[in-house]
């Protein structure tokens, strides 16, 4: 079976949901880059994250990161990443829904938080 991406629209999150979205951008964003720079890149394992920072970060979201920087480094040689969102999968995200509104919830830096999203109707049947 194929992989299905979906780019959902948050619905209105608060202000304290954005900074710290934003925050967790830019913490997977200059680890993505010292990533590409690291010389054992291919062994990685989210344990590699203590060598980049002693901050907490969800072990979900440092493994999918290793996953992409490893994907984009062998297939298109990428040398620094602008921005390098957080990524969630199957594993680590879920949908529920409540009402005409869906919910996801996903790991965040302290604990784990569940937004609205707005669901487009051809997202629908994938949700």
């Amino acid at each position: 079976m194929p992989t299905i991406t979906l780019k959902l629209e948050l619905y209105k999150p608060t202000k304290f949901k954005q900074a710290m979205y934003e925050r967790m951008t830019q913490i997977n964003t200059e680890f993505a880059n010292w990533l590409l720079l690291h010389p054992d890149v291919n062994k990685a394992t989210s344990k590699i994250f203590k060598e980049f920072s002693g901050e907490k970060f969800p072990s979900a979201i440092i493994n999918q990161t290793i996953r992409d920087v490893k994907s984009q480094k062998k297939h298109q040689q990428a040398r620094v990443f602008r921005r390098m969102w957080c990524s969630f999968n199957n594993q680590n995200l879920k949908v529920e829904k409540n009402g005409d509104f869906y919910t996801v919830s996903f790991p965040m830096l302290e604990k784990r938080i569940g937004v609205p999203v707005v669901a487009r109707s051809y997202q629908q049947q994938w949700l």
